[in-house]
């Protein structure tokens, strides 16, 4: 079975790989965790992350958008301490403002999926790769939502980060086309 080479044989990203990359999401809940989980990548592996998903889902409410929001700085202090999460305080403090922001967008448009989704057209981005070098980190689509979700008090959203939660989510198909996924994903 041919995988894409990102996910190399370790069981936690080969899992990742085969059942969640480029899965179409619809689900706020899961927007929001993988918002949380893409920002506190930032300078670090993909692989570290998904290690520390459960200690995030414990520290951060089930990814409860409305929780994590009214977050206060003594919760702040004790995830700080965290061994099971990334303790870096600007990640930390950019998740709650984050849920923040993520509720207003709710409010404005019914659903933060709605409001990401209108930027494909409500369809993924398919694209067909060969090679993984061939993969942009980030594209013209990823900085205009970059861009706008800074407009409205995102933090941790470069075009980088936001081209991966793309990925991550399903907004756009970036398995190799030679990857036992891309087809699948197709249907």
């Amino acid at each position: 079975m041919t995988r894409c080479p990102w996910c190399g044989i370790d069981p936690a990203y080969v899992h990742y790989h085969d059942t969640e990359w480029g899965v179409p999401v619809h689900d706020d809940r899961r927007h929001f965790e993988f918002i949380v989980l893409e920002g506190a990548q930032a300078g670090l592996s993909w692989l570290t992350i998904l290690r520390r998903r459960e200690g995030y889902r414990r520290s951060f409410a089930g990814f409860d958008p409305e929780q994590v929001a009214r977050f206060d700085e003594k919760t702040i202090t004790r995830l700080r301490q965290d061994t099971g999460i990334i303790r870096n305080e600007r990640k930390i403090r950019s998740a709650v403002t984050n849920a923040q922001a993520f509720l207003k967008v709710q409010e404005e448009y019914g659903s933060f999926d709605t409001y990401i989704w209108q930027f494909v057209d409500g369809s993924p981005v398919v694209n067909a790769y060969w090679n993984i070098k061939e993969i942009p980190p980030e594209t013209d689509l990823s900085r205009t939502i970059s861009t706008d979700l800074k407009s409205r008090g995102f933090s941790f959203v470069g075009p980088v980060i936001v081209y991966a939660h793309m990925q991550a989510t399903g907004l756009v198909n970036d398995h190799l086309t030679d990857c036992f996924r891309y087809r699948e994903l197709l249907g």
